[in-house]
């Protein structure tokens, strides 16, 4: 199959009303913020849900379509272990070898997408430093930039408790780890941008059909993806926003990205940009 030929600039709005879109671990896992206090969400997390959607789609027989290398726990669809053993089990003794990078971007659709480092000791057994190990960097042709809020975000704290101990304690009352916190974004709309590049495209055989597959989840990014931090329906995809341009492209994806105007409320106006008319697709 070959590799997509057509440079694609792609743009997400999404509504987020009382939901923690993405806690900070560092931060007792406050929903995140830039120093100006809009909302924010990396770019690791919305690559994660991209993955997850993949992985949950099926052909006419029930069969899943792609294959994703990183996987979370919850959701992985074999008995890898870890990243290591999952790329021992696909590519067996050819793991590090020069087919590495041909054969791992033909097996799993994230790797061709977004790039992957296979960094793995030779021996997991040997803690020694001289072991040189496996170090295979893979660039992937799809970029995707961190969600940000069009305006500063109000976030609430709640303080809860649990109705049991999490330990015994001595005296029988409650111990200090059923005390916690909970903290949500009230309201916030938030865009982020991603790119496709043509060139890089060719190196992993990133295809027209993996650009499809990555358009068709982007209007149910938040799906099935529901948490006690996210309850359903907090999150809401708005619009996708898709321009394809013929092969490398006449504008840069600063200037494609940079002709959406959003809105406070979610609406917003697209530039003219001459020859170049963006595809407008309403979320699931």
């Amino acid at each position: 199959m070959s590799s997509l030929k057509n440079k694609i600039d792609f743009a997400v709005i999404f509504r987020v009303k009382n939901a923690n879109p993405n806690g900070d671990p560092l931060n007792g896992n406050r929903p995140r913020t830039d120093y100006e206090e809009h909302g924010e969400i990396s770019d690791v997390c919305l690559k994660r849900k991209m993955r997850d959607r993949l992985m949950e789609e099926k052909d006419e027989k029930g069969n899943y379509k792609y294959q994703i290398f990183i996987q979370s726990n919850d959701r992985k669809l074999d008995d890898a272990t870890s990243l290591n053993s999952r790329a021992k089990k696909a590519l067996g003794e050819k793991l590090g070898g020069k087919e590495t990078i041909a054969l791992a971007c033909e097996k799993w659709l994230d790797v061709r997408a977004f790039g992957q480092l296979f960094a793995f000791k030779k021996n997991q057994n040997d803690d020694e430093t001289e072991d040189p190990g496996i170090s295979i960097p893979i660039r992937g042709p799809v970029a995707i930039h961190h969600a940000y809020s069009v305006d500063p975000v109000s976030i609430a704290s709640t303080q809860i408790t649990k109705s049991v101990n999490g330990n015994d304690t001595k005296n029988g009352k409650k111990s200090s780890d059923t005390m916690g916190m909970k903290h949500r974004v009230d309201f916030g709309i938030y865009s982020f941008f991603g790119s496709m590049n043509p060139q890089l495209a060719e190196k992993t055989n990133f295809s027209e059909l993996d650009a499809l597959a990555i358009k068709g989840v982007l209007p149910k990014l938040f799906e099935n993806d529901s948490s006690s931090q996210r309850p359903e329906g907090s999150m809401e995809i708005l619009k996708v926003i898709w321009w394809e341009q013929i092969g490398s492209g006449k504008y840069s994806s600063a200037k494609v990205h940079g002709s959406l105007k959003i809105k406070s409320d979610g609406s917003y106006t697209i530039d003219n940009l001459g020859d170049l008319k963006p595809e407008e697709i309403n979320g699931f």
